[in-house]
């Protein structure tokens, strides 16, 4: 048990049918053909050399094979961890040679492998709670948009310093007439090549025909004379073991703590969605240790920052992939290529990689799921639309800061605006419904005022509720007011206060307060305050029907005296 808890790989594999092995092996070699491009691919999106991409498919996929509970999750590089780790390098490393990027990006990994296993240790799991569904569609949509105006330079083979995205448009659009016409012809075909592979025959390596068709032209037509940028020299042979440098550690951890929660985010959100329903949910401290183990372990292999990914993760399960073993058979295909393919690598045309990370970026630009969001809830729809914004303005990593921020503010505004309204009587039922123009048959009665709020009452919503209900109590003028408290799961204190008042105004002004229907928390804590002794047996009912029958009969009771 104790050894599972750490290596859930000991828990499964000694039940393993062999039966398995080869849908993994299949699944494995279809998952290489998709991962070992988009590493390369995802490696230009920061700057880095294309081999730092490769090296995160080996040591942080074989470490999440055995420390990782999800059994189909392919962890490598993502697009959007990328995206992260371009833009932390920009402010620390822009002006350093590409070795001594690399060693920032190892050094990176360190830090958001050193966050997420202490994460792991807090228990602060539940922490991705907090970037909502809105937000991270937002965030998404916002970073698709940052790539592509990063990315658009390399497809188009004109070359100016890099900047904001507003600053990457003004100048994407001053260059223009610098465009190298075999570059974008390149990058234009292989763009065809994506699309017309991904809508004609979905289920293809779509990215790994696009680079092999590039290596073929490059090869053939000698593009590198035609002025078009090819990837260059490329290391052969596998990583060999260093431990990062700490130089960068106090410029690198609050964009490493940003990398670390978004790729825990994502990993998380991709291992539920495409868990076994025979798999137990992922319990979200031992992914955060997985992926913990796996950044640092990959950073002393030259591997940059690493998190579950969602097209490798949803190839890995579509070929057929049963277990971990199908992701051992993809990190060991990313070895051959490092150790039998460099030559061929170096021959890729960065345009072809540009477009690779573009066909993969229309993924995220999908504005549906936010008209979606917007025919349900419309507060909810800015969340997501602040969070684009944020990105694209203020970069991946504020961007997501600054949209969290506004959504936690707007919840905790929206949680202050309680509504309050009245019941009636369905007539000739005991269903109490919310008083309305629609069903003026509804049962109302003589001094009686039956009125139901909804939501946790504390001090920020107190006031705001008690203005609701005194303007309905001046309006009706009720004997007794009855307040539904069915939907109110507990009393802070600040609220039970002005509760407490308001009975005593209430009974100054000659109306009688009666509470029904507390859930046990409420009544609990109403029953131990100065509000319950006052209240007793007699003011608190089990439900409305029950105060409504209890009113009608003091009415006759006194009526006959």
């Amino acid at each position: 048990m104790s050894l599972s808890r750490y290596f859930p790989v000991a828990d499964w594999i000694r039940s393993y049918p062999q039966s398995w092995l080869r849908f993994d092996i299949f699944a494995g070699l279809t998952t290489a053909a998709v991962v070992i491009p988009k590493t390369m691919a995802t490696a230009t999106i920061t700057g880095l050399p294309v081999a730092l991409g490769l090296y995160t498919a080996l040591a942080p996929m074989l470490v999440y094979t055995l420390t990782g509970a999800s059994r189909t999750l392919s962890v490598s590089t993502t697009t959007t961890i990328g995206m992260l780790t371009g833009a932390a390098l920009t402010r620390v490393a822009a002006e350093t040679s590409p070795e001594q990027a690399a060693a920032a990006a190892v050094t990176l990994a360190l830090i958001v492998g050193a966050a997420l296993f202490a994460a792991s240790i807090l228990k602060l799991g539940r922490l991705s709670s907090f970037i909502s569904e809105p937000v991270l569609i937002g965030f998404k949509i916002g970073l698709g948009l940052t790539i592509v105006a990063d990315q658009a330079p390399k497809l188009l083979g004109i070359h100016f310093p890099k900047g904001s995205f507003i600053r990457n448009i003004e100048s994407l659009w001053r260059h223009l007439p610098e465009t190298s016409a075999p570059t974008l012809a390149l990058g234009a075909l292989t763009l065809v090549l994506l699309f017309a592979l991904r809508l004609l025959w979905p289920r293809a390596p779509a990215a790994l025909f696009a680079v092999a068709g590039g290596i073929a032209v490059s090869s053939v037509m000698g593009l590198e004379k035609s002025g078009v940028a090819i990837v260059g020299h490329m290391p052969s042979g596998l990583p060999g073991f260093k431990l990062p440098g700490f130089s960068l550690i106090e410029e690198l951890w609050p964009a490493a703590i940003g990398i670390a929660l978004m790729s825990f985010t994502e990993t998380i959100a991709v291992g539920r969605a495409f868990a076994d329903a025979r798999d137990r949910r992922p319990d979200p401290d031992q992914e955060l240790r997985a992926l913990g183990a796996a950044n640092l372990l990959g950073s002393m292999f030259h591997a940059m920052p690493a998190g579950g990914g969602t097209s490798e993760t949803a190839v890995n399960m579509r070929a057929g992939a049963r277990s971990q073993i199908s992701e051992l058979v993809t990190s060991a295909m990313a070895a051959l290529a490092l150790l039998l393919l460099s030559q061929v690598i170096s021959l890729i045309p960065q345009a072809t990689l540009a477009a690779v990370v573009i066909g993969a970026t229309t993924g995220l630009l999908n504005p549906r799921e936010l008209l979606a969001i917007r025919r349900l809830h419309y507060m909810e729809f800015w969340w997501g639309v602040s969070a684009a914004v944020g990105v694209a303005l203020l970069g991946p990593i504020k961007g997501i800061v600054a949209a969290v921020i506004i959504s936690t503010l707007a919840l905790i505004y929206e949680s202050t605006q309680a509504p309050v309204y009245a019941l009636a009587r369905k007539r000739g039922t005991n269903v109490f419904r919310r008083r309305s123009a629609e069903h003026p048959e509804d049962e109302s009665f003589p001094g009686l005022l039956v009125l139901r709020t909804e939501g946790r009452m504390y001090f920020a919503n107190a006031q705001q509720v008690g203005d609701k209900v005194w303007a309905f109590v001046h309006e009706a003028k009720p004997k007794v007011l009855v307040v539904d408290c069915s939907a109110i799961p507990d009393f802070e204190y600040t609220a039970l206060r002005m509760l407490t008042i308001g009975e005593e105004r209430l009974r100054e002004a000659g109306i009688a307060l009666w509470l029904v229907d507390l859930t046990p928390v409420a009544l609990d804590v109403v029953r131990r305050s100065e509000l319950g002794r006052r209240l007793g047996h007699e003011r608190m009912c089990f439900n409305v029907a029950e105060a409504v029958d209890r009113y009608l009969a003091l009415n006759q009771q006194t009526a006959r005296a």
